[in-house]
């Protein structure tokens, strides 16, 4: 399940789940929507459970975007206990797993 952030929430979300991969996006960006059903296919997989995936829109969020270093869209952040592990602008769905993947390290 894909839950959904805001500046209001983001920094406490991180804080207590060790392990989150953020999808930053717009209502705007095409490349965004083509890639939300790749991220709630991973997101429902039931080998992710120990993963939070979270949704944040970048232009609402700019404490959030600002924290995930978001310099294009779609952007993919993790965060592990609360530390930005990697960022990455991207809507490959090999590149998520890899994420995922590393996160799990």
């Amino acid at each position: 399940m894909v839950q959904i952030a805001t500046d209001n929430d983001f920094e406490s979300i991180l804080k207590s789940n060790n392990k989150v991969i953020v999808k930053y996006y717009a209502d705007w960006c095409g490349s965004c929507k083509l890639f939300a059903p790749k991220y709630k296919r991973h997101s429902n997989d039931e080998n992710n459970t120990d993963i939070l995936f979270l949704e944040i829109n970048a232009e609402e969020n700019e404490k959030a975007r600002k924290l995930g270093g978001v310099d294009n869209l779609p952007y993919l952040a993790t965060f592990k206990n609360g530390v930005l592990l990697e960022g990455t602008a991207t809507s490959k769905e090999d590149y998520l797993q890899k994420m995922i993947d590393d996160l799990r390290k």
